[in-house]
């Protein structure tokens, strides 16, 4: 999924001494392996990262996986080039970046389409008046459940947060989604490696010994 049109930006032009943002933009612009939300229309994808961060994870995930397409979702341009740019110098062919916002997700892909959704590390929002804002809250489930596939799709969640991790397993139960599988030490656990695959905030919180706390769950039967 590489067939941009966009003609290419000098991304030197746009460097500036704070964070270098506007020259991070223009290495996702000149990526072809990158996409804004109004360039994308459905394109089909297997597995896709929500809040995805530099989208590193996504990319281990697709090289372990090619036959798989994987997406990987964030608002911040400038973060996601670094996987964008990680992938095409590994030669990965089935993973694409896209810059787009989580409630936006019913309008990129087709319903019952996916087979995972991952959301690792979001933002926790710690205040009550920002619970609608988390990844977790029921209001994203529902479109969560629209997009997975009925019979096998599968939301994988994983978190730092304690706090966040148990008021989203409430969230879950609550609605009615089926719990799998559970760790609150997915590193000391025994469940699948590829779960254990480790985000770039995960490597650091890993190294100061903050355990992850992991759920696998199944929307609610339709």
């Amino acid at each position: 999924m590489t067939d941009s049109t966009r003609p290419e930006v000098n991304p030197n032009d746009y460097i500036i001494t704070r964070k270098r943002k506007k020259y991070k933009f223009a290495k996702f612009y000149n990526s072809p392996l990158c996409f804004e939300f109004d360039e994308w229309s459905h394109r089909p994808a297997d597995v896709i990262e929500i809040g995805a961060g530099t989208g590193l994870f996504s990319v281990e995930q697709a090289a372990l996986h090619p036959a798989k397409q994987f997406v990987a979702i964030d608002v911040k341009a400038d973060r996601l080039q670094k996987g964008a740019y990680e992938a095409t110098e590994r030669g990965l062919t089935n993973i694409t970046f896209l810059r787009a916002r989580a409630d936006q997700v019913l309008e990129l892909f087709e319903a019952d389409s996916l087979e995972t959704i991952w959301i690792t590390f979001p933002d926790p929002f710690p205040k009550k008046r920002s619970a609608g804002r988390r990844l977790t809250h029921r209001g994203y489930l529902t479109k969560y459940a629209q997009l997975l596939q009925p019979d096998n799709g599968r939301l994988c969640f994983k978190t730092d947060a304690r706090e966040l991790f148990l008021w989203s397993l409430e969230e879950l139960v609550a609605t009615g989604w089926r719990v799998n599988e559970l760790s609150f030490d997915l590193h000391e656990s025994g469940l699948s490696e590829v779960y254990k695959i480790m985000t770039t905030y995960e490597h650091r919180w890993t190294s100061e010994g903050i355990p992850t706390n992991f759920v696998q769950a199944m929307p609610p039967c339709q």
